[in-house]
């Protein structure tokens, strides 16, 4: 008798001793409980990480990932449309809880949108937009408007009737037609638009279009490149061709702004890309936390001159 009232005082004591104790699983899982956001994974397609700007936008969202406890899987498509779909299906695959895209292509990228659909991930388009596919909301700046403050102040500088060349963005991303858009509406039937021509956001084409351009149309005046690496590059043909031509760019990067504070670029327009990253995980997270989210959350810009 005094063995069985010893082995029950034994379990009891060992019931106490458990209930008493908490697993560090259970203490993390209260943790992420609490605070709402530390289970969540976020997978975010950028464009390309060979732009400032898309650096300083990915940054600004890690750095918000980070704070709000959120998981976050950056991947690259470097200007390329098909590794982006691909890229997008491997987030899918990661079983993630949301998927944020920088499209390349704003037509292309529509089928990895449909396929998050499909899968249940909710997606989020950052700065450009997509074409096909349903997303929960779009993160920009207003592209449109930014391409008139481009417009309006380059005309301001060059006056009515100047002969003028624009250098476009990547051939189907919503940027580039939005900030095409904006600048025409600005300038058009008040300028003498001589060559428009793509240069795929990048610096290295906007030099060779710039030389193109300059051999064909010598008498060019002032140039709106739709992004700051496009116009960094025009930049380098004009001071090679000794000529005196106004240039405004787009985005507001270090490089550019450094540009206009020397007086060699006449204006940038700031669209504050560490502000968009930081935007579209704070729209991520409020999303998978169960709150309702706009369908635009538009970033200021401004024109640095």
């Amino acid at each position: 008798m005094k063995k069985i009232t010893l082995l029950f005082v034994a379990l009891i004591t060992l019931v106490l001793s458990a209930c008493s104790m908490e697993s560090p699983f259970l203490e993390n899982a209260k943790e992420d409980t609490a605070g709402g956001n530390a289970s969540f994974k976020i997978g975010f397609s950028i464009s390309t990480l060979n732009n400032p700007f898309f650096v300083t936008l990915s940054e600004g969202a890690k750095a918000n990932a980070q704070e709000k406890g959120a998981e976050i899987s950056i991947v690259d498509a470097q200007d390329d449309a098909s590794k982006q779909a691909s890229d997008v299906e491997d987030l899918i695959q990661q079983g993630v809880d949301m998927i944020l895209i920088n499209p390349v292509d704003s037509s292309a990228v529509g089928s990895a949108v449909e396929s998050a659909n499909a899968a249940g991930i909710p997606v989020i388009t950052v700065d450009r937009s997509t074409e096909g596919g349903e997303v929960v909301s779009h993160i920009a700046s207003d592209n449109v408007a930014g391409g008139v403050l481009a417009g309006e102040y380059l005309l301001e500088l060059a006056g009515e009737g100047a002969k003028v060349a624009m250098l476009e963005g990547t051939a189907g991303s919503s940027a580039a037609r939005d900030r095409g858009e904006g600048f025409l509406k600005a300038v058009d039937g008040k300028v003498d638009l001589v060559s428009s021509l793509t240069a795929n956001f990048d610096r290295g084409e906007g030099l060779t279009v710039m030389e193109n351009m300059l051999q064909a149309n010598p008498e060019i005046q002032a140039v709106f490149a739709q992004n700051d690496e496009m116009a960094l590059g025009a930049l380098e043909a004009i001071e090679a061709s000794g000529k005196d031509i106004t240039v405004i760019g787009f985005d507001a990067t270090d490089d550019a702004v450094a540009k206009v504070e020397e007086g060699k670029m006449a204006a940038t327009v700031a669209q504050k890309p560490e502000e968009i990253g930081k935007a579209a995980i704070e729209t991520a997270v409020a999303y998978l936390n169960g709150e309702t989210v706009e369908e635009f959350v538009p970033v200021d810009l401004e024109l640095v001159k």
